[in-house]
């Protein structure tokens, strides 16, 4: 094959085409790849945006080492054209030929000469620093590869970012907007419930988020665990984002309790309204029917009837306040109170109205008792005996007149009773045995 050179063993002509072709696929592959970069949209969008942190140092060292990408680039196809070029002089190449194109194919003979700007900012691992270098074609293109999987990895992560998180802010931020003016419109404002001062405190998170996201999107950025092979291998940092949406449903859900709550609010209190209404009504009748009885009924303790509670009128008040100005987390614990003493007030009113009336109803029962024995009596043709007739008018007298003395009275439906018991030969309730016909005309006629 002839002497070996600096470069090893000569290259014979079959090993030059198939080198050559090999080049030539690495230099349209390399090419492609360079061109996606170029037009990739995280690339344009980093390009044109005001960022900070450690987007702006990555990136600022990718311009860089994209820059120096396609520095090596052109050097790499300037080398296999000059190769190509000694290939195609003629068709069985000289020895000449072959050393040239040994020494240009496999040796360093490719210099890059890079701007002090981009070298400066390329990391010194992938041949930052240094004005010029020398390569073979093979170093070349494994550099290229090198500078381009860290370029490419930088513009995924970020376009990732960008893609995954302001998009969905936005949509938070919407859903935000919606649920604070909800929130607004059933009292629940900063510094009046606990919810209104999450909203703020929300709606301060996602501006800031938004803001840091734009600017410098590799901050949310998390690499995937271990070596990956793909560029961008990681996914985005959404953990504040999903704090603050699992924060904003929190509050829909209380916006959403005040919301039943206010509903129920309105109902409960006119139930309220009513109850207590019943209630004075029903005091208000048994302070009539007092009146009706110490006019009816004579020597009988009436009990004095109480006007209505004007603490559970000044409550109820203070509870339609409280709805007015939507202070549901105070309203709520005050109808649950006022319930049980509207309830409360309303049986103690019934049972004032039954304890006053007590002495009517006697009467009534004494009433319907001295009718009751009367059609008896009617129904066994003894409603003309003179002596029944005699003590049925007694009784009922005492029954129909005002006042009326509710313990004579019923001595006198219990005489008319016994009366009607003994010409019926029935017992009457109370009495032991049928007792014996007295002298109509005797003591008590």
């Amino acid at each position: 094959m002839g002497v070996a050179g600096s470069t090893g063993p000569v290259m014979d002509r079959d090993e030059v085409d198939r080198a050559l072709a090999r080049l030539g696929a690495e230099h349209e592959a390399i090419e492609t790849s360079l061109l996606a970069l170029q037009d990739h949209a995280g690339r344009r969008l980093l390009e044109g945006a005001a960022l900070t942190g450690l987007t702006r140092e990555r990136w600022t060292a990718a311009e860089a080492s994209i820059t120096l990408l396609w520095a090596y680039f052109d050097s790499y196809t300037d080398a296999l054209r000059s190769a190509r070029e000694i290939r195609s002089r003629r068709r069985w190449s000289s020895r000449e030929d072959l050393v040239e194109l040994t020494e240009l194919l496999r040796g360093q003979s490719v210099t890059v000469a890079g701007s002090a700007t981009a070298t400066a900012n390329v990391p010194a691992r992938v041949g930052g620093g240094r004005l010029s270098e020398q390569f073979t074609l093979a170093e070349l293109v494994e550099r290229m590869n090198e500078l381009y999987a860290t370029s490419l990895d930088m513009v995924v992560a970020a376009d990732a970012v960008w893609s995954a998180l302001p998009a969905r802010i936005d949509l938070l931020a919407a859903e935000l907007q919606r649920t604070r003016q909800l929130a607004h419109s059933v009292g629940v404002r900063p510094g009046e419930h606990p919810a209104g001062d999450d909203l703020e405190r929300i709606t301060r998170t996602l501006a800031s988020l938004r803001e840091q996201v734009v600017s410098d999107p590799l901050a949310y950025w998390v690499p995937a665990q271990g070596r990956s092979s793909a560029p961008g291998g990681g996914r985005p940092d959404t953990s504040t984002y999903d704090r603050e949406a699992r924060a904003l449903e929190d509050v829909r859900r209380e916006i959403d309790a005040v919301l039943t709550v206010r509903q129920d609010a309105e109902a409960r209190l006119v139930k309220l309204r009513d109850v207590l209404s019943r209630a004075d009504r029903t005091l208000a009748e048994a302070r009539s029917a007092r009146g009706e009885v110490l006019a009816k009924i004579a020597a009988t303790e009436v009990p004095v009837v109480s006007g209505p509670p004007t603490v559970l009128q000044e409550q109820l008040a203070t509870a339609a306040e409280y709805r007015r100005h939507a202070q549901w987390h105070r309203l709520s614990p005050l109808l649950e109170s006022l319930e049980q003493k509207a309830e409360d007030e309303l049986l103690r009113a019934r049972e004032s109205l039954t304890a006053v009336t007590a002495p009517l109803a006697v009467r009534a029962e004494l009433r319907g008792r001295l009718d009751a024995y009367k059609a008896k009596v009617a129904r066994h043709g003894l409603a003309e005996d003179p002596f029944l007739v005699e003590r049925y008018d007694a009784a009922r007298r005492m029954l129909w007149s005002a006042p009326c003395d509710l313990r004579v009275a019923e001595q006198a439906v219990l005489r008319y009773q016994r009366a009607a018991a003994e010409l019926l030969g029935t017992v009457v309730p109370g009495q032991g045995g049928a007792g014996r016909p007295q002298d109509r005309r005797g003591p008590g006629a």
